[in-house]
């Protein structure tokens, strides 16, 4: 504003007063001119004589006046191009001026943004910085407890090392107890295993696989029965009788176990009492040592299972193969 201001005055002190003074002179040339015609009339009706005299004086000084009006209005038109020259650019500049401030609010606008976010930025990088002098004091922390950890590991790995060697030295010690133990255990399972064959040895329909005596089902059992048959409990009588023998000789550090495993033939049966071969061959596995224990074996000392179909040795589909299949087997064994 204060800029137009100046600038609309100084347009005011440049042209206006050469317009009145340019006025004013014409003015003043016209009250001249007017003087002089009225003298010149004065001076006409004084003087006849003078006349054609004063008449040219006259007539030359219109002369000079018209010229001097031409002048003056050939300023005038001048003036009033540069009036106009003025006044456009006048507008000009108003309109520049409501560009710029217009332009001045925009950018006040925007640097008011700009200050907001970098206000923003200014609270974010103080929690930034928070978060990192946090930082900085637990990766401190940590480290003294790594460095903490590292120490007792240190004396964790020379004790665990210690412990190693002393595993180390255990293990061979537990390996040849074991190996004792097992030997010991083969020798009583051996002598059980020489004691049973001499026993059983007329019997064809028990035989010896690896180490373990198999019993033929139909020997012991009636089909669909879990139930001891006479002959059966008269050879399973001799069983009890040599194991209680050999159980006597077995030392006491020997934790052993005869293993009583019931096994049927793949044909399903499904009975009340038996939904599934399952029960029944469980059942076979039970009886036995139910009948084992009535005869003096320790109960700790009897495992039974039932495999029902699920643990062949034959493989066929013949009544030969369903009868190796359908068996008992005993095995001397530890715990």
């Amino acid at each position: 504003m204060s800029l137009y201001s100046r600038r609309q005055r100084r347009s005011t002190i440049n042209i206006w007063p050469g317009f009145v003074d340019a006025l004013t002179q014409l003015v003043m040339v016209i009250i001249f001119v007017l003087l002089v015609f009225t003298a010149g009339q004065f001076y006409l009706t004084g003087a006849l004589s003078n006349r054609d005299a004063a008449l040219a004086q006259l007539t030359q000084q219109v002369n000079q006046l018209s010229d001097m009006l031409s002048m003056q209005k050939s300023k005038a038109a001048a003036l009033q191009v540069d009036l106009s020259k003025l006044t456009a650019e006048l507008q000009a500049t108003a309109a520049a001026k409501s560009a710029a401030e217009a332009k001045a609010g925009q950018l006040g606008t925007q640097l008011s943004g700009v200050q907001q976010a970098l206000a923003q930025k200014t609270e974010d990088l103080g929690k930034a910085q928070t978060t990192v002098d946090q930082l900085n004091q637990q990766l401190l922390a940590l480290r003294q407890q790594l460095a903490q950890i590292a120490a007792a590991l240190d004396v964790s790995e020379a004790k665990n090392k210690q412990q190693q060697e002393q595993i180390a030295d255990l293990g061979d010690r537990l390996n040849r107890a074991l190996a004792t133990k097992v030997a010991e255990l083969a020798k009583y399972r051996s002598e059980f295993f020489g004691r049973l064959r001499e026993i059983l040895a007329s019997r064809k329909d028990i035989r010896i696989v690896g180490d373990r005596f198999v019993f033929q089902s139909d020997v012991l059992f009636a089909t669909a029965s879990a139930e001891l048959t006479p002959a059966a409990q008269s050879q399973l009588t001799s069983v009890a009788q040599a194991l209680k023998q050999i159980a006597t000789e077995i030392p006491k550090n020997i934790d052993w176990v005869l293993e009583v495993d019931g096994h049927t033939d793949a044909r399903p049966i499904h009975t009340a009492e038996f939904p599934s071969n399952w029960e029944l061959s469980s059942a076979r596995a039970q009886s036995v040592v139910r009948f084992l224990i009535a005869n003096g074996i320790p109960p700790k000392r009897l495992v039974a299972a039932g495999f029902g179909q699920y643990s062949p040795i034959a493989t066929g589909n013949t009544e030969a193969d369903y009868q190796q299949n359908r068996r008992i087997e005993l095995k001397l064994t530890e715990r």
